[in-house]
């Protein structure tokens, strides 16, 4: 059984471990509202199991004006468990956290439901949550997965996993991740905007094939009788009828283009 100097010295390690802005024990013993949020967890958790339940919340309440980081006494958390600046962190009742965990600021572990009983998210070994990112309901977030910054999580995520985005896209790895914890916040990614430009290029690439000559403009708003600005369909005649071309057949606005290199342009989005 793990003594508890023991789990002292290992929370402290977990600091040195993920954190480079770490510099000395007595610094993160004395400064780090991550760490007195787990102590006094342990502290209201004990409470709770030996049924002392408001006393328990006493404490959980206590803590959670000292260090602005919610651990409801009900929770479950494993060693190595770090949050690192923590502020705005919010741990449900049922939640149950694996060992080797690490949160950032603004996470919430939240639960959907008014029913008694199991409401809140189960987290694997190993997994990373992003600043401000939302994990919602009974749902399982599975081992060495990494949530991104202000995801909102609603359905199960599996092992080796990075979801992104509202709501949560969950994208598994194609192999799994080198390092034991993934703390590369840059690597999300864009599965919306990157299936988007999949198809508009696939799409010039079949219009170029069958020598198609699509203008790469849209018309404009129409006016207030449904047609364009008054004039008809969009041809000025009146008459619904097209007897124009794309340069001179009414007000037209250009539509987007597939992006370069990453880079989408400002003059399709009016910017």
């Amino acid at each position: 059984m793990t003594s508890l100097l023991d789990l002292v010295r290992n929370d402290i390690h977990s600091v040195f471990e993920r954190d480079p802005a770490a510099r000395t024990t007595l610094e993160i013993v004395l400064t780090y509202p991550g760490l007195h949020a787990l102590w006094g967890y342990r502290l209201s958790h004990w409470l709770w199991k030996h049924d002392f339940k408001f006393l328990g919340r006493v404490v959980s309440q206590l803590v959670r004006g000292l260090t602005g980081i919610e651990i409801h006494p009900g929770a479950i958390i494993g060693q190595g468990f770090f949050i690192d600046h923590g502020m705005g962190v919010v741990i449900g009742e049922t939640a149950e956290i694996g060992h080797n965990v690490t949160l950032y600021h603004g996470v919430t572990l939240g639960g959907v439901s008014l029913e008694k009983g199991k409401r809140h998210p189960t987290l694997g070994d190993n997994v990373v949550v992003g600043a401000g990112a939302k994990i919602l309901g009974a749902i399982t977030i599975g081992d060495s997965s990494r949530i991104g910054a202000n995801a909102v999580v609603v359905k199960n995520v599996p092992a080796n996993s990075v979801v992104v985005g509202v709501p949560g896209q969950v994208v598994m790895r194609s192999k799994p991740s080198s390092d034991e914890l993934d703390l590369h916040h840059d690597r999300l990614p864009d599965t919306i905007g990157a299936s988007m430009a999949s198809v508009m290029a696939r799409l010039e690439a079949v219009e170029t094939r069958l020598h198609m000559h699509v203008f790469d403009q849209v018309p404009a708003a129409a006016g207030p009788n449904g047609n364009d600005n008054g004039h008809g369909n969009g041809n000025g005649n009146g008459n619904g009828h097209d007897h124009g071309s794309g340069d001179n057949g009414g007000s037209y606005q250009p539509g987007p283009h597939a992006p370069d290199h990453g880079l989408w342009r400002g003059e399709d989005f009016m910017i």
